[in-house]
């Protein structure tokens, strides 16, 4: 075919639009996105977030969840290490079981981010993007002395309950320590008494996250202790516990009467944590904007496979077992009702008409 000079011309104008297109429009390969599980909104939320930033930035995405079963969750980063994905976004449902994928990944060039959740025991975690999860555990213990000087000023030492996380989710850890650096203290004083002497993550852990098994713990921790003695305070480090908690103190009376609700802290900002805060029941919960910690891990990955060096402000905190990984904390916020429709709402995060 012979071009004209007007073709020629054409031509050029057309390679000019198309290489003013959008970034995602570009192919820069699929990356694999390993969730732990869709029973909490938190984590859909956080797919969809991360989902919607790599492609808008140019990247296809492989996003599975693993229903908090760590074989099938394995055996996803396998497939996706076989598929030839570009990179690995980890949130691990349990971090210390995914060594021999992840030295296959890296001997295949995949660059692996630790999402949320520490990957343990593996030199072949290159980045962690989370929140300052100390942090979050000072906020927590800290809302909960704030609800019990509000709603028990007059009533001291205040009996006050422990609840932990998952004990094979690092966070769980950091979150459990934060607070005590706060209660400890209160503890020493005699401030604060804990009724069942139960302390310790070996003792408080919640596995998986279990809002049922924080509900059991918490019915035989109310009939073994508290016959004539009245629970002031629950430190719980999850929503997800957080209900169990609540519908244990309710089915004894708790709320109703004279008999007000203990303080109840919790975590995440899921919907029925924020309407039980609105009702009167849970009285605090922190907030982690995912939208926020997705932008920062698809900008780590962006930059790691354009040559570049990632954006992080941590590296001392975060020692797997193996190395001190790179990392890029968020700051946490604290909920409650004052709150929550400026920071919640305000934000875009929820809509009003989702919280009533």
């Amino acid at each position: 075919m012979i071009l004209t000079r007007r073709g020629l011309m054409a031509l050029a104008g057309t390679t000019a639009a198309l290489s003013a297109l959008p970034a995602f429009a570009q192919d820069k390969g699929t990356i694999g996105i390993a969730m732990p599980t869709k029973s909490s909104s938190r984590w859909i939320s956080d797919g969809d977030s991360m989902v919607a930033a790599f492609q808008a930035a140019g990247y296809a995405t492989d996003l599975q969840y693993a229903e908090d079963d760590i074989p099938t969750q394995l055996s996803q980063i396998e497939n996706m290490i076989t598929s030839g994905v570009k990179a690995l976004v980890i949130a691990a449902i349990d971090g210390t079981t995914l060594s021999n994928a992840l030295d296959n990944a890296a001997a295949m060039g995949i660059k692996v981010i630790a999402y949320d959740r520490l990957i343990r025991d593996s030199g072949s975690v290159d980045y962690y993007a989370t929140f300052d999860n100390f942090k979050v555990g000072v906020q927590q213990a800290e809302s909960l002395v704030k609800g019990l000087n509000e709603r028990f000023a007059g009533v001291k030492p205040w009996n006050v309950e422990l609840f932990g996380g998952s004990p094979d989710d690092n966070n769980a850890f950091f979150f459990y320590n934060g607070a005590m650096s706060v209660l400890q203290p209160l503890i020493d004083a005699g401030d604060i008494v804990i009724p069942s002497g139960q302390m310790g993550m070996d003792v408080v852990g919640t596995l998986r996250w279990d809002g049922a098994v924080a509900q059991a713990r918490m019915d035989n921790l109310l009939s073994s202790n508290y016959g004539s003695t009245q629970l002031h305070g629950v430190l719980s480090p999850y929503d997800g516990l957080s209900i169990g908690i609540l519908s244990s103190v309710k089915g004894v009376g708790y709320g109703s009467g004279d008999l007000p609700m203990p303080i109840v802290t919790g975590q995440d900002a899921e919907i029925p944590s924020v309407k039980s805060m609105i009702a009167g029941e849970q009285y605090s919960t922190i907030f982690k904007d995912t939208r926020e910690l997705a932008k920062v891990t698809v900008g780590m990955v962006d930059a790691v496979l354009s040559g570049g060096e990632p954006q992080i402000n941590d590296t001392t905190t975060y020692d797997n077992g193996v190395k001190v990984v790179p990392s890029y904390l968020l700051e946490p916020v604290s909920v409650d009702v004052t709150n929550y429709e400026a920071i919640l709402v305000g934000s875009g995060y929820y809509t009003a008409d989702q919280l009533k």
